[in-house]
């Protein structure tokens, strides 16, 4: 299991409808997620700076064809069709990225 934290901004006008989809995540879309090896998944929202930062636990042992499988889901597109308007991606992600990966520092159970 791998532990993996990722931060994007998030617009103040779109809060209220991001939040508003994230209490009601399509069915199709968790079970993707799950699918993936994606487990114990949260987003969190910082403001007044505007940020969401993302931890879950990747359980697989393919990060990337996992990914791929995600991003080919046309469901997923779909959800992230209207979960990105939302975003502000970092100038500082990697290219290709949308959200920031970021590095654990430390990690207590």
């Amino acid at each position: 299991m791998v532990r993996m934290g990722q931060v994007i901004g998030v617009s103040p006008e779109k809060i209220a409808e991001y939040k508003e989809l994230h209490a009601a995540v399509w069915p199709g879309v968790l079970a993707k997620i799950a699918e993936c090896n994606i487990r114990n998944y949260t987003i969190f929202l910082r403001e007044p700076e505007n940020l969401l930062f993302a931890t879950f636990e990747y359980h697989g042992d393919d990060w990337e064809a996992d990914a791929a499988k995600m991003a080919a889901d046309e469901e997923t597109q779909r959800w992230w069709a209207v979960c990105m308007p939302c975003q502000v991606p970092l100038d500082s992600r990697k290219e290709g990225d949308w959200w920031a990966d970021m590095e654990e520092v430390f990690h207590a159970d």
